[in-house]
């Protein structure tokens, strides 16, 4: 696990709460998992938007 990610176990407890994958309006939907992962990491170091690490793809 990384510092600024969600363990399994974490990912366990919100997993009901998070979108089914598939397609829905108007695109395919990101890795939903890479994106709380993103905001996670943001919010933890206070970086700007445009600067995240690369495994949580484009800002």
């Amino acid at each position: 696990m990384r510092r600024h990610q969600l363990s399994n176990a974490q990912s366990g407890l919100i997993a009901d709460l998070m979108p089914r994958s598939g397609r829905r309006g108007g695109g395919r939907w990101r890795d939903q998992w890479q994106v709380v992962n993103g905001l996670i990491w943001k919010c933890g170091t206070c970086a700007p938007w445009r600067d995240p690490p690369e495994r949580y793809g484009p800002w």
